[in-house]
């Protein structure tokens, strides 16, 4: 907790200042540019020159050219008349070209005169205005400069509060953390204490486990042998034929039926788990009828078949397995497969179930259970076999391994070739049981901007990834679903 008090002080420090940073450096830029934009004092032009008005008084004096008709008689009168008619025309249309041309030019006077005054006044204005705008950014400048200084005394005005503050900070840090180091050191030998005591009492829980089935068996022997008058039963001795018993199997005997009884408690899961996982299976058997469940084991799929209406029977070779069975009022058989499928009538059977069996038997015993249950199966009916997937490296390695008593792992492609060649028409594969995904290998993901040779290896080493996680980190159990 002070640790995580301390980096969170310390982020909130570092964004602070981060700001305080950004913050200075917007401000100097904007400074900067308002500096860079500052106009200085623009040279204006002068006044254009005043108009020209040398020429009007001359102009106006100037304009009538039309001279008065000549007086003449007789023959040169006549000649002059006829002159004067013929060029008369031509000297009235200029004359009233001069008289429209000298009226412009007076109209114009005036207002060219007003355009120059007009024109001197807006630049003595213009002058004015710039020198004042220059003078104002100059002393706005001067102001914004005058900031940044003022606001560091500001600064130096609080620092000596702030430096008492971060003592007094870190001081009281050092003491949480002294504290906190302290509580997290105890707290670490108590969970080291707590771990120890969890992990006896599991063993211990185990011990008495197997203590209680252990003093069933004995108590059950007893109450037969005060009853029968005879020695403690042995079911290797009794079993009708030949079955996984007659390899060996370490808990055959009845005497130590408990201990696999144990077994399949602590590693398999609780008869709530083995419910859950086997419901899926009821419906493959909807609509039949006396369904043998071979290695029934505590009676999980007797349980679902019963709770969907569904009549069926047990067999195991487990002398406690078969006794708790009966016991909840169960139809269950302590007897081997092969010798109990041999008792019985051709085409009796609506269905044959077996879950986490046939991985317990050798190969030529196998090859005869499922000849034997295609015989006693009526046509059409169904038969499902579950084990485990030792294509799947969890599941071998993690169970398949674990349990002594497994004798042959059995790849999907070949149980599903042994049901067909034992005359089944037609048999499925379904995987069961994934692997969770955060047990599977990850795959790394791709960084933004990388080079195309560091994208290359990522791709290649995640393609990679995905061809181990569908060959180790696939279904750690599936089941042959087959039809007689």
């Amino acid at each position: 907790m002070p640790e995580r008090l301390a980096e969170r002080l310390e982020e909130t420090l570092k964004r602070l200042k981060d700001e305080r940073d950004e913050a200075d450096r917007r401000y100097n830029e904007a400074l900067t540019a308002l500096d860079q934009s500052l106009i200085g004092v623009i040279g204006l032009p002068d006044a254009p020159p005043a108009y020209d008005e040398h020429q009007v008084t001359p102009l106006n004096g100037a304009w009538n050219i039309l001279p008065a008709p000549p007086e003449a008689s007789g023959l040169q009168g006549k000649l002059t008349g006829f002159i004067w008619r013929v060029i008369a025309p031509y000297l009235q249309r200029q004359l009233a070209f001069n008289s429209l041309l000298v009226d412009h030019v007076n109209r114009t006077v005036p207002a060219h005169r007003e355009a120059q005054r007009a024109t001197d006044s807006l630049l003595a204005v213009l002058r004015v205005q710039f020198a004042a705008q220059a003078e104002f950014q100059s002393r706005l400048i001067y102001l914004l400069q005058q900031v940044t200084s003022y606001v560091d005394t500001k600064d130096r005005d609080t620092a000596g509060g702030a430096i008492v503050l971060n003592a007094a900070l870190s001081g009281l840090s050092e003491s949480v953390a002294k504290r906190w180091e302290s509580l997290t050191a105890r707290d670490e030998r108590r969970d080291a204490r707590t771990d120890a005591l969890s992990a006896a009492q599991e063993e211990l829980r185990g011990m008495i486990g197997v203590a209680q089935q252990a003093s069933l068996t004995v108590k059950r022997e007893l109450e037969r042998m005060m009853a029968g008058g005879g020695a403690p039963r042995d079911v290797a001795a009794t079993a009708p034929s030949p079955g996984p018993a007659a390899d060996g199997n370490a808990f055959a005997p009845a005497l130590d039926a408990y201990k696999y009884v144990g077994f399949e408690n602590q590693f398999r899961g609780s008869r709530a788990v083995i419910h859950e996982r086997l419901a899926s299976y009821v419906p493959f058997f909807t609509g039949t009828s006396d369904v043998l469940d071979i290695g029934c084991g505590r009676g999980e799929f007797l349980d679902l078949l019963a709770g969907a209406g569904i009549s069926g029977r047990g067999i195991d070779l487990n002398h406690e397995m078969a006794e708790a069975c009966r016991a909840r009022g169960l139809d269950v058989t302590e007897a081997d497969a092969c010798g109990f499928l041999e008792s019985l009538p051709d085409e009796s059977l609506g269905g044959v179930f077996s879950a986490q069996v046939v991985e317990h038997l050798q190969p030529g015993y196998l090859l005869r259970l499922l000849e034997l249950a295609f015989h006693k199966l009526r046509p059409g009916s169904p038969i499902v076999l579950e084990t485990l997937n030792p294509a799947c490296w969890v599941a071998f390695f993690e169970s398949y391994l674990r349990d002594i008593t497994h004798v042959w792992p059995l790849h999907p492609e070949t149980l599903k070739y042994l049901v067909l060649t034992s005359g089944f028409t037609r048999a499925d594969i379904e995987y069961r049981s994934p692997v969770p995904q955060q047990d599977r290998l990850q795959p790394l993901a791709a960084q933004r901007g990388a080079d195309p040779q560091s994208t290359g290896l990522v791709d290649t080493f995640n393609a990679n990834v995905e061809k181990l996680n569908a060959r180790i980190f696939t279904y750690m159990d599936y089941a042959i679903v087959g039809r007689r």
